[in-house]
């Protein structure tokens, strides 16, 4: 496997702020993997995120996509690299599903014949009928459904990477752990590398082929959800694991 994402050494710190959001950061993320980011609110989960698609530019250190430092690209363009999915997710109200998706495809001035065909592609991988849905409004679509569009819409262009910031945090409990199950099968059949925010450890344990547990903007630790549960790399991790030993559903149980 090649290395997709590569932290080296990478800060980043917000005025009046007592710690940095990302301190001193090293990792590497290869291509293929689901690694979920895991944490409690500013921990520097969703800074690191930001980072990688250059919503936020780091203060020291250096960003990798495959092997490339990105601060050389042009910013938009390289996003166009890249799909975002946030728990907002942000559908434009006034379009219809099927324009959703295509919104990024019709920028990159495909032809009307391979959109329509990546419009239905998508459809089916996120579990959604197209002739059912490609002509409904985001307002005639439960919280589930949008998501699902969501996903579909920053999987339109076929992006090497996907960051998903919380995405499910907003659906209710059923329909979140039917969406976990779709995202394992869109990441299996993608075979593309995802990056998945989330403060539910359980979410965290069920998705990632390893968790990134983060506290006050250091790495605690990283690893396999087995390994995590077996070794805790310190007191802090042991604390978050014992927390939850008691859920029916924890991956440790």
């Amino acid at each position: 496997m090649s290395t997709a994402i590569g932290f080296k050494n990478v800060s980043k710190h917000f005025k009046g702020a007592g710690y940095n959001a990302v301190d001193h950061v090293n990792l590497s993320i290869e291509h293929g993997e689901l690694i979920t980011i895991l944490g409690s609110s500013g921990c520097g989960k969703t800074t690191l995120l930001k980072m990688i698609n250059r919503l936020y530019e780091p203060d020291e250190g250096r960003i990798e996509f495959f092997g490339e430092d990105i601060s050389s690209s042009d910013p938009v363009k390289f996003r166009r690299k890249i799909g975002y999915v946030i728990q907002q997710i942000g559908l434009f109200p006034h379009m219809t599903v099927a324009d959703n998706i295509a919104t990024v495809p019709k920028i990159l001035k495909w032809s009307k014949e391979k959109i329509n065909a990546r419009i239905d592609e998508l459809l089916e991988l996120v579990g959604l009928e197209p002739g059912e849905f490609r002509n409904r409004y985001p307002a005639q679509l439960s919280g589930g459904q949008q998501q699902r569009i969501g996903l579909a819409r920053a999987l339109a262009v076929n992006p090497d990477v996907m960051l998903l910031d919380e995405p499910f945090g907003a659906i209710d409990a059923i329909n979140r752990i039917n969406l976990q199950d779709e995202l394992l099968k869109i990441h299996a059949a993608s075979k593309k590398t995802f990056l998945f925010v989330t403060h539910d450890i359980n979410e965290a344990f069920k998705l990632g082929t390893r968790v990134l547990i983060m506290d006050q903007g250091n790495i605690q630790q990283f690893d396999t959800p087995d390994n995590i549960v077996e070794n805790p790399a310190n007191d802090f991790v042991r604390s978050l694991i014992d927390s939850v030993k008691g859920q029916e559903r924890f991956i440790g149980d």
